[in-house]
């Protein structure tokens, strides 16, 4: 049913319990997960004005590859095939087009990420991926919500 599965990741607790998802449907359909880590650099000239944008862009991508070393050797351990990938723009928009462009099955990700004050402004990344995915989204809360 599920060949291939997405799992978007910021390092959050939250993405964190939707790991323990992802893992038990690529066990258990044999699917490959593609692990994807969106470097967020919409901010980054006004982030810290004293640091050059290269800086701040090139932190977002070494924090973004710590992540999915973390994750890939994770699921490796599992005996899960793993593609991991950082990409630069805004979370939704990559995580709508990774899908897209490479035959997602499903997607599993946590229901809220680091920006907390940012859901309840301008919604979060995971509603809007739920809107208008073009595969089944399956989004996890975190346990202590």
């Amino acid at each position: 049913m599920y060949s291939h599965i997405l799992f978007p990741t910021d390092g959050s607790e939250c993405a964190d319990a939707a790991l323990d998802h992802a893992l038990d449907h690529a066990q258990k359909y044999d699917a490959t997960v593609h692990v994807l880590y969106v470097a967020d650099v919409r901010d980054v000239a006004h982030a810290a004005p004293a640091v050059s944008p290269t800086r701040v862009r090139d932190a977002l991508h070494d924090s973004g590859q710590e992540v999915l070393e973390r994750v890939g050797s994770r699921l490796r351990a599992a005996g899960v095939d793993v593609e991991a990938t950082v990409t630069e723009g805004t979370p939704e928009s990559e995580i709508l087009e990774f899908a897209n462009r490479d035959d997602i099955d499903l997607v599993v990700m946590g229901t809220h990420g680091r920006s907390g004050l940012d859901r309840y402004l301008i919604g979060s990344v995971a509603e809007r991926v739920v809107r208008s995915s073009p595969v089944p989204v399956l989004t996890v809360r975190q346990e202590s919500e």
